[in-house]
């Protein structure tokens, strides 16, 4: 196990990273180190970057039009970069207008035109986080007309009069940060538009500028002591890969790091209570799910469907192996974002399952699942094969890797398919779009309904495409709700739990958020203290 001394890195060069064997008992007051997996960062280009870890840096190093408090979710997307907006009377084109005096960490001033550019600059590279910004009608050849600086305000126009609240949360999303174009411009490698730069590079405006990252290994980030929301409290951020629960929990006992995000039940038991150190719960925006394919002979059967219902053990699986870190959650917008409901009708009955089945003349059946070897996962698989044994049903389990899962899971070959799904963006058309959304099940698909072949009823879709277009936020709201109640009584495919995450840490930080269910980490506000 390689581990890196805070106070090494003080010593050295912004970029090198010393390893050391020593362990010290606290880290520096100015420094904040956390123990993560970050192994999954590929870019650190906000236009490419779309893993968890990723976001968590890019969300740290830009700014962006609207934003999220983390401390403040409820309050919803708040003005950053942007001080104002307007909505044409067409409700086609918002209009933003930028606060004065800000600067990139260049010392270049944020304009209009960086904040255009930016976005133009996204949809022409057409990575995989661009369908959040092209989902409004904007392509790599109307960008340019369709995005436009003025002044001081930039200018989106969109092919429908979307809901004013769908495009501002997508607007927070880190595939709209603004970046500092004079900078960028200096670093293109052909048609790259910088991209090969700003993989290994930032030119934001956020809080921190990135010092070093070397992949699999760590992440340095430096304050930016002239953010226009106030300098950093903690002048340097460590995010160190470990990938161990048990390797997270030592060094945070030793006083290594002050943060450890990735530890087991097990290993949160283990430290609860122990002094100096504090767990701090928090619900994300990843659901566990069970999509039950359309094209299994019996699995398409609606009393299969409504008897599977009763053979989740939900509470047995909350009390136990998911204990702490899955909170039961029935439906596929998360707490946390617009229009999530906190209805959790479906009860482990056995006997109802049965009844059901037998009413239906379903005597037994076989059927397949593919799991990734993840134990969480394959826990959740047995339990489910034990619950099926006992109303007649077999479940046979084929353990993969997660990239054959997920190659056959797209390929439509998994009846049923246990698993994780993260929401893009911080709206509930994220969610919707891909539960209840599937316009061409005979095509070629790529939302959840179409990987399980669920014809999404026509009715259905139609309230989900009015959902993104209605303005006023209560009957938005409400819409949602109406959506999933229908979804919940008839849909073939079940989300399950909602991810809690369990973030150890010593009781000297204050003000730690993992960004709730809706952003991510934001290392501004955290501070250390007695």
């Amino acid at each position: 196990m390689t581990r890196f001394s805070p106070r090494a890195i003080l010593l050295a060069s912004a970029i090198a990273v010393a390893p050391l064997s020593a362990a010290w008992a606290e880290t520096p007051a100015d420094v904040l180190v956390v123990a993560h997996t970050i192994d999954d960062i590929i870019s650190l280009d906000p236009a490419q970057s779309f893993e968890f870890s990723g976001n968590d840096v890019t969300q740290n190093l830009y700014s962006r039009l609207v934003d999220f408090d983390p401390l403040n979710l409820e309050a919803g997307f708040q003005p950053s970069l942007a001080e104002k907006w307007e909505v044409s009377e067409d409700g086609k084109t918002i209009t933003l207008t930028l606060r004065e005096g800000v600067t990139f960490q260049s010392g270049n001033p944020v304009r209009a035109e960086d904040a255009a550019w930016s976005l133009q600059r996204a949809v022409k590279l057409d990575k995989s986080p661009a369908f959040i910004l092209t989902q409004f009608g904007l392509t790599p050849e109307n960008v340019d007309q369709m995005v436009k600086a003025d002044g001081n305000t930039v200018s989106i126009t969109m092919d429908q009069p979307y809901a004013q609240s769908f495009v501002l949360n997508c607007l927070s999303a880190s595939v709209a940060s603004v970046i500092d174009k004079e900078t960028v411009l200096q670093h293109v490698e052909g048609d790259d538009l910088g991209n090969a730069w700003l993989t290994t590079n930032s030119a934001g405006s956020g809080p921190y500028a990135l010092a070093a990252w070397r992949p699999n290994e760590v992440v340095q980030l430096t304050a930016f002591e002239n953010y226009f929301g106030g300098a950093p409290k903690m002048k340097r951020v460590i995010v160190k890969n470990v990938q161990e629960s048990s390797a997270q929990r030592l060094q945070l006992e030793a006083g290594d790091i002050d943060v450890a995000r990735n530890l087991t039940p097990s290993d949160i038991e283990g430290v609860t209570g122990k002094e100096g150190i504090v767990i701090k719960d928090e619900p994300r925006g990843r659901i566990l799910y069970m999509g039950m394919s359309q094209r299994d002979p019996l699995l398409s059967q609606a009393p299969v469907q409504q008897a599977m219902r009763h053979l989740i053990d939900f509470e047995g699986m909350a009390n136990s192996f998911l204990k702490g870190q899955w909170r039961i959650h029935q439906n596929f917008i998360p707490e946390g974002y617009l229009g999530a409901s906190d209805e959790n009708p479906w009860t482990y009955d056995i006997e109802a399952a049965k009844k059901i089945l037998t009413d239906a003349g379903i005597t037994g059946g076989t059927i397949t699942t593919k799991v990734r070897d993840l134990r969480e996962y394959l826990d959740v698989a047995q339990t489910l094969q034990a619950s099926m044994a006992q109303a007649g049903l077999t479940l046979n389990i084929e353990q993969m890797t997660g990239a054959q899962v997920l190659d056959a899971y797209r390929a439509r070959e998994v009846p049923i398919f246990l698993g994780e799904w993260g929401p893009d963006y911080a709206d509930p058309q994220t969610n919707a779009g891909t539960f209840a959304w599937n316009p061409d099940n005979e095509g070629k698909g790529s939302t959840l309904a179409w990987r399980n072949s669920y014809a999404v009823p026509a009715a259905m879709q139609e309230a989900v495409k009015a959902a993104t277009l209605e303005g006023d936020s209560d009957k938005r709201k409400q819409m949602y709700l109406d959506i999933q109640a229908e979804y919940r009584a008839n849909a073939p495919i079940l989300p399950l739990f909602q991810r809690v995450e369990q973030a150890a840490m010593r009781d000297t930080v204050k003000d730690w958020s993992a960004g709730g269910a809706v952003t991510s980490v934001m290392y501004h506000q955290v501070s250390k203290g007695e």
